[in-house]
């Protein structure tokens, strides 16, 4: 993993997706968690906190939860599984996108015979002021990319 910064951006390598099952996090009171790597602390985000995952067939989250501020946005980038939220399970595939709102119980798992690797957004319900061309600044200057 190779990371550079400045006061302008952050930029972080996080490898191959093939790779990603091999990140890990330590969940307090339920160990370390494969497959899962947050962003935050590395991009130094102040706005959102972004997580990259990946499961094998038969790997799952082990723990039921729910955020008490922040809203989460599910990106799923390969491979397959079901999602369980507030009891209600359906399946999620390559190219599905869900959000899911602050004070619902979730649960996922990967149930197909590859890898799913996916993205997760966390951020704060209801912050979203103003976005798109709405927070944008354009500059009067020419479009110039080195040779």
């Amino acid at each position: 993993m190779s990371k550079a910064a400045s006061k302008a951006y952050s930029k972080l390598s996080t490898g191959k997706l093939s790779g990603w099952s091999e990140k890990s996090f330590e969940a307090p009171g339920h160990g370390t968690i494969m497959g899962k790597m947050f962003l935050q602390d590395q991009l130094q985000l102040t706005g959102c906190q972004i997580s990259i995952n990946s499961y094998a067939p038969g790997e799952s989250m082990p723990i039921h939860h729910s955020h008490k501020e922040n809203e989460e946005v599910y990106i799923f980038l390969s491979g397959k599984g079901q999602m369980q939220i507030d009891g209600e399970t359906f399946d999620v595939a390559e190219g599905d996108v869900v959000r899911v709102a602050t004070g619902v119980d979730r649960i996922w798992r990967n149930n197909g015979a590859e890898v799913m690797t996916y993205l997760v957004m966390q951020v704060r319900e209801g912050s979203l002021n103003q976005c798109n061309m709405g927070d944008a600044i354009i500059p009067e200057k020419a479009v110039s990319w080195p040779v």
